[in-house]
């Protein structure tokens, strides 16, 4: 059996000011860096051991790693290098184009809540000068074929730190959503939510507590 487990960083900046982010890189505020200890305290609590981390580029996702070893004890194997955490854009959050740093109520107001609704939700359109999540999708999968995939057949945990909407992409990959299913799922901030694997099919899924 293997895990692949998934944790969308900590609370941003921008999270808490409620604006567009995209692959700006925005720190975590308070919040965000106390919900990325407690991942890590829930993945210790229930065992979880990690073999491998696959993050985005950007500061929010590599620092909620961070946070998170650390209160499984695992930091020192990561000093080590026994651990490795890869990073790639692959994994980066959705692009959102010339929303990026916008209010969202603001753009609500503006442009009309159902349109700002599909720009947000919406498999297959794009916002403007941004990313549809069929886009992320289309980057994220062939990341996930060549890199994480041999690793979840090795046998090996895998934690992936990275953001709403390339998670959301990596449960269309592992069959657990359609694409016409996806909008309804919304992924918490700072909890982690684990993958079981059997002979590299799904065996069943949980959030930790």
């Amino acid at each position: 059996m293997s895990k692949l487990i998934l944790l969308r960083h900590g609370q941003s900046l921008w999270n808490l000011e409620n604006r567009f982010t995209g692959w700006r890189d925005i720190p975590l505020t308070e919040k965000g860096i106390a919900e990325a200890k407690f991942a890590g305290k829930l993945m210790k609590k229930n065992n979880i051991k990690i073999d491998l981390i696959f993050s985005s580029v950007l500061q929010r996702a590599n620092d909620t790693a961070t946070f998170a070893l650390k209160q499984m004890d695992l930091d020192y194997l990561w000093n080590d290098n026994d651990l490795k955490m890869i990073r790639d854009q692959s994994l980066n959050e959705r692009d959102y184009g010339y929303l990026v740093g916008l209010n969202k109520q603001e753009t609500a107001d503006k442009y009309g809540k159902e349109q700002v609704h599909i720009w947000r939700r919406s498999f297959d359109i794009s916002p403007p000068g941004g990313e549809s999540l069929k886009e992320v999708l289309a980057r994220v999968e062939p990341y996930y074929n060549k890199f994480i995939e041999p690793e979840i057949k090795n046998h090996k945990n895998i934690l992936i730190v990275a953001h709403g909407n390339s998670l959301r992409a990596t449960m269309i990959r592992v069959g657990l959503y359609k694409p016409d299913e996806i909008s309804q799922i919304e992924l918490p901030t700072g909890s982690p939510f684990v993958i079981n694997f059997e002979k590299n099919k799904v065996i069943d899924v949980e959030y930790l507590s």
